[in-house]
Formats: structure tokens, sequence, C-alpha cells
């Protein structure tokens, strides 16, 4: 476990976190943050890869507005996180950070189908738009919970596998909006999970699930495994 510098095409350097297996990797995993930054919830998710197989980075995207931002699980971060993440930050500024942690993965693997990203809420909508946007710096994305989504993916038609999990309870990634984006994505892999609400694979959250969780890690990783070609 250890933290890195980063370098996004057009020179902003930002952190992230690092976390490696105890062998050779299955490949390697991009974990994109809730709007609360890479908080401690971030970083055991990340190791939690590193546990399973994969070399993990978590890129702070928030650098790019304030560097080292961390928010707790209450109103007031998600006040804060919502004003970052929606307000300030610019998606195609995220998308490049996202994107230059894959980069900095595939040359380590000397091959960018070994990576792929993760992303949790906000970060699931990023994950979401990897797989269309930055398709040849990825061989894969999972996309938990992708906040906004069906409004601001539109466009968007993924050309690597994506996975996409989502909780029946979600009240911000509606049903509804599972729906439309299962229709506008008929090549990704839909989960559901009865009783999970939104943010279900956090237990720092009063939403987790636990057997969702779980359930989700287990066959995120497995799609992972078989993807990026371990």
């Amino acid at each position: 476990m250890a933290d890195l510098t980063l370098t996004a095409a057009d020179g902003h350097t930002f952190s992230a976190y690092r976390a490696d297996p105890t062998g050779p990797p299955l490949g390697g995993v991009v974990v994109v943050q809730e709007i609360f930054g890479v908080n401690a919830h971030i970083r055991s998710v990340t190791d939690r890869f590193a546990d399973a197989g994969f070399v993990a980075v978590a890129p702070a995207l928030f650098d790019r507005i304030e560097p080292g931002v961390e928010l707790d699980y209450d109103q007031e971060g998600v006040v804060r996180g919502q004003a970052i993440a929606w307000g300030t930050l610019a998606l195609d500024d995220a998308l490049a950070d996202v994107t230059a942690a894959a980069d900095a993965l595939g040359a380590e693997l000397t091959d960018p189908d070994r990576v792929g990203v993760v992303g949790y809420c906000y970060g699931g909508m990023l994950a979401a738009a990897m797989a269309s946007r930055a398709a040849d710096h990825v061989g894969a994305a999972v996309a938990y919970y992708p906040s906004r989504s069906a409004q601001l993916l539109v466009d968007d038609r993924p050309a690597r596998p994506l996975m996409v999990h989502l909780g029946d309870e979600d009240q911000g990634v509606t049903v509804a909006d599972g729906l439309t984006l299962a229709a506008r994505w008929p090549d990704a892999t839909f989960h559901r999970y009865p009783g999970a609400g939104h943010g279900f694979n956090c237990d720092l959250r009063p939403g987790f699930h636990a057997e969702a969780a779980a359930q989700a890690f287990a066959r995120t990783v497995e799609f992972l495994t078989v993807e990026l070609g371990a």
C-alpha cells in the first residue's frame, strides 16, 4: 500500500492510492471514488482488489479542485462532495485523470486490455463513460449504481465489456433509470439486488447491504478475471 503521483495528458499532477497483490497480478484495476474522495473506504476497496489478485490504483480526482479531500458519510460530506463532483469538476477532467491511472497500469502490465476500471456512485458513472470514451485505454469496466448516467451518458455506447450493479431500493439511480440504461446498453451485463439501496457496497454508510456487497464483489472479480485475460 502506497501513495503515488500521476500526471494526466494536460500536465495536471494528482495523487493516487495503490495496493499490490502478493503474487503476479491478474490484471490492473482503477478504483474510481464516490463523491467523498479517496477516503478510508475507497482505500479499503482498493486493498480488497489487491487481495483478490489485482494491482489496484485509486486516483484522487478531487485534487484538481482541492488536494487531499476526504469526506465523511454525513450531510456535510454529501453537500461538499456533490458541489465538487457535480458543480465544479469538469467531467472531461475527471475522465482524463482516470485515463492517466489506467495508462500507468497499462504501461506497467504492457497491455491496456489488462486494465479494468471499477467505479462507485459518481465513479460508477465515470467507469461507464470510460468504456465508451476511453475504450482504447481499458479492457473492461464495472459500474456500481452509476449516478446520473441515465441523464448524462445519453450518447455513450460501451465499446468494452461493461457490468452494472444496481440496488432495487436505490432512490438515486432508480429502477426506471436502470431500465433506461439496460435499453441503451444492450450488450452490458446488469445485476439487480433486492433490498439494496444506493451505496450498498460501502460498510461505512447506513445503506450498507452485506449480502449484496459480497455478491457484487464476487461477480466483479470473476468478470474482471475473465475479461482482462487472466
